[in-house]
């Protein structure tokens, strides 16, 4: 039908006897609810709104509900990149009281996502399920009760987990309003990272002018974000541990002291430029760091731990698991904690989802800091849902400087074609580099082996030797 309530008694007929044609040709009994048994009756003036609660206007809702799709990454199970997988979900979403409807257009990668896909995050669900705490978009729908956000709004959106697909439902309060000038790009960048940065700099930290910061991978989003925010407070120094490539982009970026991790032993540097210690210390490594960092900080100084990184290429625990053993080793120590007048924080923004009023205002300094021009999201790269492989190993890779996005634009053919050449000259690569450690295996094994003939035929040479000897001397 044409949508309209009360069509004419001619058109209804024509209608019906379309329909009964229809069928006809089909052989099959109709299925839409538009044709029942019981023609309706001739609509009047009188029955107009009757007619608008029959069940026809309700069927035609369902063909859109059943031919709305999205496209949405999936995590099918733990383990590596190919375990998070593009799909297409069916149905239009529905909305509850306070919720809206976003279209995504950018997401933000974490660290939280990659060890999420190893089944190392305890706030994800179980898989199937579809991952990401961050993303932009526009407001598609709104449900009942939404009186401070409309269709057309342009938000950013924090959320436990669900963001890396077209389209999410969200509660309004995980929404909020982007500012004016900010791209998507930006929009995905900036939750996760920047309100991690500022709770614990200034909720935890308590950072005031003069003082010093360590922030460890400084290059990445949260080590950007930090180096940002420690700008905003007069003289503060701030030392940033990063490979030394990208040492020119940090010191850029506000880090003072930049120390390449890989080639210099970062606590040794440190206290040649600051023999006292430091003020704060934000660890998102875990194990032997932490004792580090712990070890550095001076009277009254505070390490926040905030990620186990080291874990990514390392031993695989839970955060819970992680927790409770960096708890018992420092309650080992719990005396030189009151000796040395320092304290140990544990942050993760995962376990603040309910705590609404506090991110609320977290956020709204951090985007009202974005309007003044003193922080900036850094972008390093922009991926498509269907390079989210490629996306994350770059940053496990720690390849990035800046926050990786994932875009829900589709790839065009042309893309997909010479993507399609790159995985296949890469296959093509790693079974190259696979022959050739196996050729090399071969070798060694070879070399190894004729190496203990070798050894053995002087050992029975030698054995024969004493034989000899041993004749001689009987002799």
């Amino acid at each position: 039908m044409s949508g309209e309530d009360a069509p004419a008694q001619q058109q209804n007929a024509e209608e019906q006897k379309q329909q009964q044609q229809a069928q006809e040709e089909t052989k099959t009994p109709a299925e839409s609810p538009k044709t029942e048994s019981k023609p309706d009756p001739p609509p009047t003036s009188a029955s107009t709104e009757a007619a608008a609660d029959t069940p026809a206007p309700a069927a035609e809702k369902a063909p859109e509900e059943d031919t709305f799709s999205y496209r949405a990454l999936v995590l099918t199970g733990y383990g590596g990149y190919d375990k998070v997988k593009l799909q297409v979900k069916k149905g239009k979403p529905a909305l509850k009281s306070g919720e809206v409807m976003v279209r995504v257009k950018m997401c933000g990668l974490n660290f939280a996502d990659l060890m999420a896909r190893q089944g190392l995050y305890d706030r994800l669900p179980s898989p199937p399920v579809t991952p990401g705490m961050e993303c932009s978009g526009i407001i598609e729908a709104v449900g009942e009760d939404v009186t401070d956000r409309k269709v057309g709004d342009k938000v950013l959106v924090l959320n436990r987990s669900g963001m890396w697909q077209e389209v999410v439902v969200v509660a309004t309060t995980h929404t909020f309003l982007m500012p004016e000038g900010m791209s998507f790009e930006e929009a995905a960048a900036l939750p996760v990272n920047y309100i991690t940065a500022y709770l614990m700099l200034f909720d935890f930290g308590h950072l005031r002018p003069n003082q010093s910061v360590l922030i460890h991978m400084a290059a990445g989003g949260v080590g950007i974000a930090a180096t940002q925010l420690c700008k905003t407070v007069n003289d503060v120094t701030v030392f940033g541990t990063a490979s030394a490539s990208k040492h020119e982009v940090i010191s850029q970026g506000g880090v003072t002291h930049p120390i390449d991790y890989r080639t210099r032993d970062y606590v040794e540097e440190i206290r040649k430029i600051s023999p006292k210690g430091l003020d704060i210390v934000l660890d998102p490594l875990g194990g032997s760091d932490t004792h580090k960092g712990f070890n550095l900080l001076k009277p009254m100084g505070k390490l926040i731990s905030y990620g186990a990184a080291n874990m990514l290429a390392g031993q695989k625990k839970s955060l819970f698991a992680v927790a409770k053993t960096w708890y018992q080793q420092f309650s080992v120590h719990t005396l030189s904690l009151i000796q040395g007048n320092r304290s140990v924080c544990g942050f993760h923004l995962g376990y603040l989802d309910s705590e609404t009023e506090l991110i609320a205002q977290a956020m709204a300094v951090v985007v009202d800091l974005y309007r003044q021009g003193k922080i900036k999201p850094r972008i390093d790269s922009t991926y498509h849902l269907e390079q989210v492989g490629d996306a994350m190993r770059r940053m496990q890779e720690r390849s990035n400087i800046g926050k990786i996005i994932l875009t829900t634009e589709p790839m065009k053919e042309e893309e997909k074609k010479e993507e399609a050449k790159k995985d296949e000259e890469k296959k093509k690569d790693d079974k190259k580099k696979d022959d050739k450690k196996k050729d090399d295996k071969k070798k060694d094994d070879t070399k190894k082996e004729e190496k203990k003939k070798e050894e053995a035929k002087k050992d029975d040479k030698k054995a024969e030797e004493k034989k000899e000897e041993a004749k001689k001397e009987e002799n």
